[in-house]
C-alpha cells in the first residue's frame, strides 16, 4: 500500500465537460445569490417607499386639518387619511397629535416620539416599537400663529410593517422565480454549447479508437485552432513511439541475421578444433576462433551501441558541452579498451561548445578511432576544431590513402562491411552518421589539410548562453 494519501489516485479524475459544469454552475449559484440579496434589498427598499408615502400623505392631511377655533386647538381627523392607510388591510394605524405646549391633543399619548438629534429636522421617518409590534411612524409639524395659540403643532401618524414584509418577500419571491428560470436556462444552453465545443475532442477519441494498435500514422481530423496544439502532440508523440518501435524491430531483426552467421561459423570451428589432433591445424583453428570471437564480441558491442544511441535520439535532454572534453575522453576510453595506443590529440586551445549528448558524441568518436585504425594507417590523429564556417568538428585522421568514392557513398549505411577485414562489424561509421544526424550535423570524409585522410562530424556551434567552462587542463 502507497504511503503518500495524496498521490494521483487520492483524488478520481474528472472529465473537462464535468469540471465544467461544477464550474457553471459555481459560477450561476454565486450569480444568483447576489442577484437574490440585491432584490432583496431592492424589495425592502422599494416597500419602504411605497408605504412612507401613504405615511406623509396621511400626515399631511391630518395637519391641513387643524385649526383654531374661539381660541382652542381643533383637529378634524379626515376619513381619507386613514383610508389610504387602510390599503393594508392587516396593519394597524396609530396617531397622536400634540399641541404647542407639549399636551396630546388627541390620538395615543403614550405613543413615542422620535430622538432629539432626528426631532430637529422638521419632517422625520423613524422606526420605533408600540403596543409589542415594530412600526414605522412619520413625525411631521405644522406651525400656528393666532393670536390665541401660537407655536408648532406635531403629527405623528404610524403603521405595523406586516404590509410592507409582504411587499417585500413578494418582490424577492417574484426575483427568485426568475433567478431560477432565468439560471436553468443559461446552464442549459451553457452545457449545449459546451457538448458542441467539445465534439473535437471526442472525434480525436473516435479516431484513435478506431485505428489499429500498429497505425502510427499522424492524425488528419479538422480541429479547431486550440486543439490543434493537442493532435500536434498526439502526432509529434506517435512519431517517437514509431520510431522506437522501428528501431526496436530493426535492432531484432539486425542481432539475429548478424549474429547468427558468425556464432553458427564459430561453433562449427568449435567443433572441427574438439575432433582436430594435428596440433599445426589445431592452431589454425585456434585462431579462426579466436578472431571469430572478437569479431563476434564487436559486432555486438556495436549493435548495442547502435540501439543506445538511436534510444538517446529520442530520450535525452540535450546539454552545452566542451567538444574537446568529449575528444578526450573517448581518446581514454578507446585506450582502455586496447587498441588506441598510437591515438594522438589536436585539439584547440579555446573551448568549442556545442549543444549536444555527451555520451552519443562521445561513441561516435570512438567508432572514428576504431575506423582509422582498423581501416587506415598509423598516425592516428583525433582532433577538434572550429571551421571558417563557424562550425565544430571531431574527426580522426590517418596517414593512409582513404576511403574510395564508392566507400566514401555508403557512409551510413549499416553492415558495410570491408571485405578485406572479416573482423569489421560494419556498423562503426553508421552510428556516426546517426549521431551526426542527431546533432543537425553531417558526417564528412576526405582528404586532410595536414595530409592522409580524415572522418568525421561537422555539427552547429552552441548559440550564445552562459560562459564556457574553463576545463582547459582536462582538454591538453
Amino acid at each position: 500500500m502507497s504511503d503518500a494519501p495524496f498521490g494521483p489516485q487520492a483524488f478520481p479524475s474528472r472529465s473537462i465537460a464535468w469540471r465544467l459544469t461544477l464550474l457553471l454552475t459555481l459560477l450561476l449559484t454565486i450569480a444568483a445569490a447576489a442577484t437574490l440579496a440585491a432584490a432583496l434589498s431592492y424589495g425592502q427598499t422599494a416597500a419602504t417607499r411605497a408605504f412612507d408615502r401613504l405615511l406623509t400623505g396621511a400626515a399631511l392631511q391630518i395637519a391641513e386639518r387643524i385649526s383654531v377655533e374661539d381660541g382652542e386647538t381643533v383637529v378634524d381627523i379626515p376619513l381619507s387619511a386613514f383610508g389610504l392607510l387602510s390599503l393594508a388591510a392587516e396593519d394597524r394605524i396609530f396617531y397622536r397629535v400634540i399641541g404647542p405646549d407639549g399636551s396630546t391633543l388627541t390620538g395615543d399619548e403614550s405613543f413615542p416620539l422620535p430622538d432629539r438629534a432626528k426631532a430637529q429636522s422638521g419632517s422625520v421617518l423613524y422606526d420605533t416599537t408600540f403596543s409589542g409590534e415594530p412600526v414605522r411612524a412619520i413625525r411631521m409639524q405644522r406651525f400656528l400663529a393666532e393670536r390665541a395659540v401660537r407655536g408648532p403643532i406635531t403629527v405623528v401618524v404610524a403603521q405595523t410593517l406586516r404590509a410592507r414584509s409582504e411587499l417585500a418577500n413578494e418582490i424577492v419571491a417574484r426575483a427568485v422565480i426568475g433567478v431560477v428560470i432565468a439560471g436553468a436556462l443559461t446552464l442549459t444552453l451553457a452545457l449545449l454549447a459546451m457538448y458542441l465545443a467539445l465534439s473535437p475532442l471526442r472525434r480525436i477519441e473516435r479516431a484513435i479508437l478506431a485505428r489499429d494498435p500498429l497505425d502510427l500514422t499522424p492524425l488528419s481530423t479538422t480541429t479547431p485552432r486550440e486543439v490543434e496544439a493537442l493532435v500536434s502532440a498526439i502526432n509529434r508523440f506517435m512519431a517517437r513511439l514509431d520510431r522506437r518501435v522501428s528501431a526496436m524491430q530493426d535492432f531484432v531483426a539486425d542481432a539475429a541475421h548478424q549474429m547468427r552467421t558468425p556464432i553458427t561459423a564459430l561453433r562449427a570451428q568449435t567443433e572441427l578444433a574438439m575432433e582436430e589432433e594435428d596440433p599445426r591445424k589445431l592452431r589454425a583453428l585456434q585462431r579462426r576462433i579466436r578472431d571469430r570471437a572478437i569479431g563476434v564480441s564487436r559486432l555486438t558491442d556495436q549493435l548495442l551501441s547502435h540501439a543506445l544511441v538511436t534510444h538517446r535520439a529520442d530520450a535525452v535532454t540535450l546539454e552545452w558541452l566542451d567538444l574537446r572534453r568529449v575528444a578526450v575522453e573517448a581518446e581514454r576510453e578507446a585506450r582502455r579498451t586496447g587498441g588506441a595506443e598510437a591515438v594522438a590529440l589536436d585539439l584547440p586551445a579555446d573551448p568549442v561548445m556545442v549543444t549536444g549528448d555527451a555520451f552519443s558524441l562521445r561513441e561516435a568518436a570512438r567508432n572514428l578511432i576504431t575506423n582509422a585504425l582498423a581501416h587506415g594507417k598509423p598516425p592516428v590523429t583525433l582532433g577538434v576544431r572550429v571551421t571558417a564556417a563557424e562550425t565544430a568538428v571531431i574527426a580522426a585522421r590517418d596517414c593512409g590513402p582513404g576511403m574510395s568514392p564508392r566507400q566514401i557513398e555508403r557512409i551510413g549505411e549499416r553492415f558495410a562491411r570491408d571485405a578485406s577485414n572479416p573482423q569489421s562489424a560494419g556498423l562503426g561509421l553508421a552510428i556516426v552518421a546517426e549521431v551526426a544526424e542527431f546533432h543537425q550535423g553531417a558526417v564528412r570524409a576526405g582528404a586532410a589539410a595536414e595530409g592522409g585522410f580524415e572522418v568525421g562530424i561537422e555539427m552547429p556551434l552552441a548559440p550564445a548562453g552562459p560562459a564556457a567552462p574553463s576545463d582547459k587542463g582536462d582538454a591538453s
